[in-house]
């Protein structure tokens, strides 16, 4: 190559060199003030936001303590516990039964040998909720209430009309107006509900009518009972096909077919508490439910 034509490139005129230099003191100045400038801001103080932090802070702990807070236990009453509170406290469907029937009688237990004594509950059951029980004090001293009660019953008080029961089965929508309170619209409702169910087991079927008020249940269960008609066919839980246990207006498909799973699976139900166990069963109609069931 010829050094010539090389050299050519690297010879800079004076304005050139001036140039090339002032560049390179622009550079280095530029280094400098990079190097040892401050550029950091100061970061502005805000009061609102404070306030904002010490409030998270607040919510913080507070969170904490209600995480680490154990849960309460609440006490109630024996006397009165529902199907749905029964089966929670493990109670069988025949320990509840016998619960109801003695209080259907007026009845009250008045301490933890005698709720024992009438559910026939086991000895280890009774042990883990009889902590929970509570009395009223009325209950308690119930020779003193009782005693007070026939002080205060006049003797001349009238007796009321016997009223007598008809079978709400049996009953139509003439028979249904007659009561205070009850319609053509809801008369026909409880007459729908019946067609659908093909009949009622219980009054307390009367409760998921809707917009029957307490004052109309209270006198449906005043002048009405149930009887089951002869020709009255329980559904066959251990037969039945999924199709027959989807048409039972208190299964769904979905839990019809958990049903039938359960079934092949694991094998026959002995009894409601065993079907009780399948997960979204209505454990609230458990005790209606076994009514319309075979096992």
């Amino acid at each position: 190559m010829n050094l010539k034509v090389v050299s050519a490139y690297f010879k800079f005129t004076n304005q050139q060199r001036t140039g090339v230099f002032l560049l390179f003191v622009i550079i280095i100045i530029l280094q400098g003030v990079y190097f040892f400038a401050d550029f950091s801001f100061a970061e502005k103080e805000y009061p609102e936001k404070q306030q904002w932090m010490a409030l998270q802070s607040e919510i913080d702990s507070m969170k904490s303590s209600r995480f680490n807070e154990k849960p309460k236990v609440y006490t109630f009453n024996p006397n009165f516990i529902s199907d749905y509170k029964g089966y929670k406290l493990g109670m069988s469907t025949q320990e509840i039964d016998r619960l109801l029937s003695f209080r259907k009688e007026n009845k009250y237990v008045s301490s933890a040998e005698e709720f024992q004594g009438v559910t026939k509950i086991s000895d280890s059951l009774l042990s883990a909720i009889s902590p929970l029980f509570k009395f009223p004090d009325w209950i308690q001293n119930k020779s003193v209430y009782n005693r007070e009660k026939k002080e205060y019953t006049k003797k001349d008080y009238e007796k009321k009309e016997k009223i007598i029961l008809s079978d709400i089965n049996q009953a139509n929508q003439e028979d249904l107006i007659k009561l205070y309170g009850i319609g053509e619209a809801l008369s026909s409702r409880i007459l729908k509900q019946k067609e659908i169910f093909g009949c009622f087991v219980s009054m307390e079927q009367m409760n998921d009518i809707w917009g029957l008020s307490p004052e109309v249940l209270l006198q449906l269960n005043k002048h009405f009972k149930v009887l089951l008609p002869p020709n009255f066919k329980r559904i066959k839980i251990n037969d039945a096909s999924l199709k027959e246990l989807s048409q039972f207006p208190y299964f769904k498909y979905a839990l019809a077919k958990q049903i039938v799973t359960a079934r092949s699976m694991n094998g026959n139900f002995d009894n409601i508490e065993d079907l009780a166990k399948i997960k979204d069963f209505p454990v609230d109609k458990a005790k209606i439910i076994s009514l319309y069931l075979e096992f």
